[in-house]
């Protein structure tokens, strides 16, 4: 098994891609090990000393670290995500993702309903596969008062290119579209 490794925009978080599905639909995010315990990866990443964050995509893997050096945790990341799938363990443990359990959050005024729709459809059809490209995710929250709220996750959580990301280009974009959105936001 060959695993490839990608920079991200986000200094602390490295891509890693195994060749494999590595969840088959939505995405799975995890900030501590308390999280992981749904995923029998998850917990064996943050294992490893120096490990802060891990996220699931479709067929990559990006994994936060404190200010260790990746030289060191690397290897460490690599091991274990290899030792996984030859293993044949499931990724998750139970078949909840976040894409999931992410709309139960969701808020926006009565009446908005097709704004809303037209959001997340731009969001699914321009944003979300770039983002995917630097091993993050983007998703809906909520949208009040012309202002739609994001939640930034995997290796754009926390990434110093991330604010810029979303006011030039997801709001510019949004606000080409949708007249009615005047601001982005992460929560």
């Amino acid at each position: 098994m060959f695993i490839q490794t990608e920079a991200t925009p986000n200094p602390a978080t490295l891509k890693f891609l195994p060749g494999k599905v590595v969840l088959d639909q939505g995405t799975a995010d995890f900030r501590d090990a308390g999280d992981a315990e749904a995923s029998p990866l998850a917990s064996a990443l943050f294992s490893i000393p120096g490990v802060t964050g891990v996220f699931f995509g479709y067929d990559f893997i990006t994994v936060t670290k404190n200010d260790q050096e990746w030289q060191h945790l690397k290897p460490a990341i690599l091991g274990t995500i290899m030792e996984h799938y030859m293993s044949g363990a499931p990724v998750m443990g139970r078949a909840q993702t976040a894409a999931e359990t992410d709309a139960d959050g969701e808020f926006f005024e009565p009446g908005d309903e097709s704004i809303v729709a037209t959001i997340k459809e731009l969001l699914e059809t321009r944003v979300r596969p770039a983002v995917a490209q630097d091993g993050g995710d983007i998703t809906f929250k909520g949208f009040r008062g012309g202002k739609v709220f994001l939640n930034m996750k995997g290796a754009c959580a926390g990434c110093p290119s991330s604010t810029a990301t979303l006011k030039h280009g997801v709001q510019n974009l949004l606000r080409h579209f949708i007249p009615e959105v005047q601001e982005v936001e992460a929560v």
